[in-house]
């Protein structure tokens, strides 16, 4: 097993700045090359404390904030624009990253594309929900169509 600092969120494994122990051949071929994670050692815990500060400071602050942002997310349906071939169906998937910037475009509030999560991949055209982590007890529903470019 080894030790390592979160320094990304990692679905199902944590958050920034927490130590966890995961297997030797997830940390070697994913964690560390993607940059998601570092080993730990006994002056990481400087490290660790700031990459908490640091999530803090990024974090919405309240519960309250959270909750006036997903009303102001679920209000609104988010519209994306992809190419399509023949009967709807799309050359490629519909990414988070897309998905955040329709959101900006609408206007409501910047979502980190980190935080949508998508429970299939969307490689046609259509009416798709999707979910958006705000806060650690509050997420948001987002209604988002696809239409042909």
């Amino acid at each position: 097993m080894a030790k390592l600092i979160l320094t990304h969120e990692v679905t199902g494994l944590g958050e920034p700045g927490d130590v966890v122990d995961v297997k030797d051949g997830y940390a070697r071929n994913f964690l560390i090359p993607r940059s998601l994670a570092t080993p730990w050692s006994k002056g990481a815990e400087s490290q660790v404390s700031a990459i908490r500060k640091a999530r803090k400071a990024r974090e919405i602050a309240t519960l309250d904030e959270a909750k006036a942002t997903r009303d102001s997310l679920q209000s609104k349906a988010v519209t994306v624009k992809a190419k399509a071939g023949n009967g709807g169906r799309l050359f490629g998937a519909v990414t988070t990253g897309e998905i955040a910037a329709a959101v900006a475009e609408v206007g409501s509030v910047t979502v980190d594309k980190r935080k949508i999560e998508i429970a299939q991949p969307i490689k046609a055209v259509g009416e798709y929900t999707v979910s958006v982590r705000l806060h650690a007890e509050v997420s948001a529903k987002i209604t988002v169509n696809v239409v042909t470019a």
